[in-house]
């Protein structure tokens, strides 16, 4: 599997590796978040609504 193929890579302790781990995480949340989605967000219909009110 590939992600104890990544782990076993990782350099360090397990808790190293999981520090490591968390971090690369929370980069790559970041760089959905800032980067990915707002880019995306223009070719997504997300604000057409269909429900008419009553």
């Amino acid at each position: 599997m590939i992600s104890t193929w990544i782990w076993s890579r990782l350099p360090g302790n397990a808790w190293i590796k999981a520090l490591i781990v968390a971090i690369a995480f929370v980069a790559l949340v970041a760089l959905l978040f800032e980067v990915v989605f707002p880019w995306l967000e223009p070719y997504l219909p997300i604000q057409d609504q269909t429900v008419e009110g009553g």
